[in-house]
């Protein structure tokens, strides 16, 4: 078993996955994530990147490969030692904004810093900061159902902010909110993520958004790639061009 590298806060090594339906979703995937930087992992739909991203949140179990998190391998975790890594050292976004209906916006979040154990005053505190950064402060005692689908996903990246994770992992973050949002959206997490150390794994299939990454990875069918050119927003998805990584 190789330990993974001193320079990086996440690595994986030859990393498979295949579906119920027996299609591949990962093919021998290998990467390191430095930290603090902040990695794009782009590529058409189907091309790999949720799972990538759940596998190495440990949401998702590879069926062959190696995953470490700070010198710790991920991939010999029982599922409670997940869990709590999860709990305590990630940050997770989804595509979809997914928040708990019975409780206020500030509560929503709030709630993975009263999971670790934080007290109500001061998780409500770190939870209103971003609340405020990303302009949905004034939404803070509403309930979700009364949001638009563009303030929920904002809230979703404030809970995933708040707790100051080690490491977040965001599965295509704007695809909910409108183009004139999403910039000033990714400029927040981005700079928020820089100014506070956090190490993100970006998943996204929009060329602008991997453009504000430190680096990026490419996938196609399961596979790393050196190159994806992504088509414009207008033409039909799936369509790249690439070239096969040595």
């Amino acid at each position: 078993m190789e330990a993974q590298p001193d320079n990086d806060v996440l690595w994986a090594r030859s990393l498979h996955f295949t579906h119920k339906d027996g299609s591949p979703a990962l093919s021998g995937v290998s990467l390191g994530v430095r930290e603090g930087e902040i990695l794009a992992v782009s590529g058409p739909r189907g091309s790999g990147k949720s799972t990538l991203l759940g596998c190495l949140a440990g949401l998702v179990r590879a069926q062959r490969g190696e995953i470490w998190f700070n010198s710790v391998p991920v991939h010999t975790m029982g599922p409670l030692t997940r869990e709590r890594l999860r709990r305590d050292r990630f940050g997770w976004i989804d595509p979809a904004p997914a928040l708990v209906p019975e409780l206020d916006v500030w509560e929503n979040a709030a709630l993975p810093l009263m999971l670790r154990g934080s007290t109500r005053r001061r998780a409500k505190a770190a939870a209103q900061e971003w609340l405020e950064r990303l302009d949905v402060g004034d939404t803070a005692r509403r309930r979700p159902a009364d949001l638009t689908q563009s303030e929920r996903q904002r809230v979703c990246i404030a809970r995933a902010l708040a707790p100051a994770p080690t490491v977040l992992f965001a599965d295509e973050p704007t695809a909910p909110l409108h183009r004139a949002d999403r910039g000033h959206v990714l400029r927040t997490l981005t700079t928020a993520a820089r100014s506070h150390g956090i190490t993100v794994v970006l998943a996204t299939h929009d060329a602008e958004t991997a453009a504000l990454a430190d680096r990026t990875v490419s996938l196609l069918d399961g596979r790393r790639v050196r190159t994806v050119h992504l088509p414009p927003a207008t033409e039909t998805e799936g369509r790249a061009a690439c070239s096969l990584s040595a």
